[in-house]
């Protein structure tokens, strides 16, 4: 079992800057891959970016530029560097584990509570 309990959302201006972490615990972090996905209000969970077991890193097309996905293994950690913030980034963003190879959130096994982020115009 892994727990992840994402942190560092926040409220920011268009054009700002956040990072979002992602800590595990339960077990090491280092034979899953991680993604990120968001929820907007009333819209379907959406994939923003993800980091496999071997460093390869995918990014949706809206974020692709402007968000980078990393891990530190050693300290249980993933993290999300979002910059240029555009006010459609708000939502909530969670955290993902996944035992497998895994490219849609059904194939995630261990999810975050979420963090909540709000970019205005």
């Amino acid at each position: 079992q892994v727990q992840l309990v994402e942190s560092g959302g926040g409220l920011v201006q268009t054009g700002g800057s956040l990072r979002l972490s992602c800590a595990a615990s339960g077990r090491t972090f280092s034979p899953y891959s991680v993604g990120w996905f968001r929820q907007a209000p009333e819209k379907e969970r959406e994939f923003v970016a993800s980091i496999w077991v071997g460093g390869t890193k995918r990014y949706a097309d809206s974020v692709k530029g402007r968000f980078t996905i990393s891990r530190d293994d050693a300290k249980n950690m993933v993290y999300l560097q979002m910059n240029s913030l555009k006010p459609e980034d708000t939502a909530v963003y969670y955290c993902a584990a996944a035992r497998n190879y895994a490219t849609m959130a059904y194939q995630y096994d261990y999810w975050g509570q979420g963090t909540q982020v709000t970019v205005s115009s």
